[in-house]
């Protein structure tokens, strides 16, 4: 069975649609240097929070709230709200103002301050939790991520590509609260194109 030629020629051409605020949002980060998720992964975010049915969704990261305006249209659909955590206060700041302007402020949170420092401080459960801060703080944040989520919960990792992730993969992949699996993906328009993802259930 042959393969297809030039496969990621061909898969680029399968990008999600999205509107120009979207696309808006998508170009700025690119002048600005701002990693963002970037079409794709967003819409797989999207699509596995109304697989779940998920109600209860924390992000890590919010940046511009690019992948909080997806989570949230994703969560008009199961009835369900978002926290997002951002650090940096202009960050949420324009991050709430985009949330207000693609009409999902109704159902995401911006809470400003370090997520290592902000964990601690939530309740749970969580359905599902996106993890995308500074990779350093991948590995210190996952036993909170694992007290938060509920059991059956799905723990979804950006950038596991990144040197600095290693020690949380590693951990991941070997922790029997987890079951998870790493992917190296092609991943047009994200902050690097090729990539790892990580997707863990908490089943202990």
């Amino acid at each position: 069975m042959s393969m297809l030629p030039d496969l990621e020629g061909y898969f680029r051409r399968f990008v999600p649609p999205r509107d120009q605020f979207l696309k808006g949002l998508e170009e700025e980060a690119v002048f600005e240097r701002i990693p963002i998720v970037g079409p794709v992964v967003a819409e797989l975010l999207a699509l596995l929070v109304v697989a779940m049915g998920a109600k209860q969704v924390l992000e890590l990261g919010t940046a511009t709230g690019y992948s909080a305006i997806y989570l949230g249209r994703a969560l008009a659909l199961t009835g369900g709200r978002l926290l997002t955590l951002e650090r940096d206060p202009v960050m949420a700041a324009r991050a709430e103002a985009n949330l207000i302007r693609a009409g999902v402020a109704d159902r995401v949170e911006v809470r400003t301050g370090d997520a290592l420092r902000v964990l601690p401080e939530l309740g749970g459960p969580f359905d599902f939790i996106f993890l995308d801060i500074d990779k350093e703080g991948y590995l210190p944040a996952l036993p909170h991520c694992h007290r938060l989520l509920r059991p059956g919960g799905l723990l979804v990792a950006d950038n596991v590509g990144f040197a600095a992730a290693a020690d949380f993969n590693r951990e991941l992949f070997l922790s029997p609260q987890w079951r998870s699996v790493p992917l190296l993906c092609l991943l047009p328009q994200h902050s690097p194109e090729r990539d790892g993802l990580a997707f863990a259930i908490k089943v202990a």
